[in-house]
């Protein structure tokens, strides 16, 4: 039995991950931490998410909440997930990190930090994402400059960061794909007389609006045909059982202290 610590229990991620943690077989959920002050503080997080009461208060203290706990599990902010990395690191805690937004010189800062630990760090944690970034591998390297690339993701109106985590993931994954440098040749915004499409452009277009829980096409577009690979979820429990399995994934063999993905939980690599 692995036992889990969620940070962020009390958000829309956080409550769906506590909940499948309770119903799961290999896992129990130990400890559950949300920022201080927060009105969650105190309360059971069974009865808060509605399953139960189950013994394991949210708490605001990090250190605590991961003490008694096997792996952490960060769905929240990059300032916050910095700052529960450092805790993990010093107690040697592996992290599952779900977090979205990271700079590179966070996700440097990131890498230095847990040095000693093991984390899994993915911007998306579901199956079908993952899949089709191994897939656009193939697909970019094979249509080449021939093909336009553009890319559009639609989440809720909550959301803070943009684009998406998983839309740079994708953006980055392809301009790999085609030895193209994503800094160079993304486009974000389109308004006005802009001229005409530059060939090695790579669109990266945000929509955001009631409570879609998240969207993503990428589109290949040639001269007689396109190629669209679309991902819906219709539910964030896609992403939590993800996260489970990265859990399980991170802890079953004692994996050694780096970074990794879902790529490498999922064995596409």
């Amino acid at each position: 039995m692995i036992r889990i610590a969620v940070a962020g229990a009390a958000g829309k991620m956080g409550a769906r991950i506590c909940t499948l943690a309770h119903e799961h077989t290999e896992i129990t959920l130990s400890g559950a931490l949300e920022r201080p002050g927060h009105p969650a503080v105190g309360r059971d997080a069974g009865e808060l998410h509605g399953f139960g009461t189950c013994g394991v208060k949210i708490i605001d203290i990090a250190g605590a909440a991961v003490k008694s706990s096997d792996v952490l599990i960060d769905f929240t902010s990059v300032e916050s997930t910095i700052e529960n990395a450092k805790i993990c690191a010093a107690a040697k805690i592996p992290m599952v990190v779900g977090t979205t937004g990271f700079k590179d010189a966070q996700i440097e800062l990131m890498k230095d930090i847990c040095a000693g630990i093991p984390v899994v760090l993915a911007p998306n944690m579901s199956v079908g994402v993952n899949l089709l970034l191994k897939v656009f591998k193939d697909v970019a390297a094979t249509l080449g400059d021939d093909y336009d690339i553009e890319i559009v993701e639609s989440h809720h109106r909550l959301k803070k960061d943009a684009p998406s985590g998983t839309a740079m993931k994708m953006a980055q994954v392809i301009a790999d794909a085609v030895n193209r440098k994503l800094d160079d040749v993304a486009v974000y915004e389109r308004k006005g007389l802009i001229g005409e499409r530059k060939p090695r452009e790579i669109g990266i277009q945000t929509l955001r609006g009631g409570d879609i829980v998240g969207e993503h096409t990428v589109m290949f577009a040639g001269l007689g045909e396109r190629l669209e690979f679309t991902h819906k979820a219709s539910s964030r429990d896609t992403f939590a059982r993800g996260a489970l399995r990265a859990a399980l994934w991170i802890k079953e063999k004692g994996r050694a202290a780096g970074f990794y993905d879902m790529q490498d939980v999922l064995g596409l690599k």
